[in-house]
């Protein structure tokens, strides 16, 4: 058992997360070993049989660990936000429709929108990421945000 418990050890720690529970996994593999030693009939393959042994008290383990949920009637439901009633699949829908009707602008009026709504830029770092006037970002956002209002699939989600 001495010389072999580095190894054996290492083994028991790839089996648990916590280097104290390795070290108990092993006691108590090598428990069982002393207790089974005379029907043990190779005692040069005592490795394997301690590395059976572990693993086997490992899993008897996790079988037998404590759980902390309990079965009850009703789902608990996370309280609703103040000022927000919408169904979460509704939002996840209309956060889509978004998404889509955004994805179907220009390409530059798109990297305007995202940096400025998404990004949370103002009008001058957006000019400034993107090399044109803060005129041309006014003028492209706005155009961008009537082409929002206007798309069929965020019409129908108002």
């Amino acid at each position: 058992m001495r010389a072999r418990q580095p190894v054996l050890l290492r083994t028991a720690r790839s089996l648990t997360a916590n280097p104290s529970d390795a070290e108990d996994l092993l006691q108590t593999a090598l428990t069982k070993t002393y207790v089974a030693w005379e029907r043990i009939e190779d005692h040069r393959a005592l490795d394997g049989y301690v590395r059976r042994a572990l693993l086997n008290t490992r899993t008897s383990q996790w079988r037998k660990r404590k759980v902390d949920e309990f079965a009850c009637e009703e789902l608990p439901e996370p309280e609703p936000r103040p000022g927000c009633h919408d169904d979460p699949a509704e939002q996840q829908a209309l956060h889509d429709a978004m998404w889509r009707a955004i994805m179907r602008l220009p390409a530059r009026q798109r990297a305007m929108v995202v940096l400025r709504y998404y990004e949370d830029l103002s009008e001058v770092q957006t000019a400034e990421v993107l090399g044109v006037s803060v005129g041309t970002v006014k003028s492209a956002v706005s155009r961008a945000l009537g082409k929002l209002r206007e798309d069929p699939e965020l019409v129908l989600a108002r």
